[in-house]
């Protein structure tokens, strides 16, 4: 979705990549990669260079309730 340096990305479009986890309204690293036109994986480098920058609320991965952590 990328253009010209620019982001096109429609509110539609956002509002149709948010889901609901466990009763709270979240979007995936890839569904945000692909709105800025980057890999995945870069992303996530990014986030990890930053962790300080995040707040946990905004920022964290699941795991299913019975998976060590």
């Amino acid at each position: 979705m990328k253009t010209s340096g620019s982001i096109a990305v429609t509110d539609n479009d956002i509002v149709q990549k948010i889901y609901i986890v466990r009763g709270i309204k979240v979007m995936l690293d890839k569904d945000l990669a692909e709105m800025y036109g980057v890999p995945t994986s870069r992303l996530n480098e990014a986030v990890k260079r930053n962790i300080p920058g995040f707040q946990r609320i905004l920022c964290f991965k699941l795991q299913a309730e019975n998976s060590p952590t």
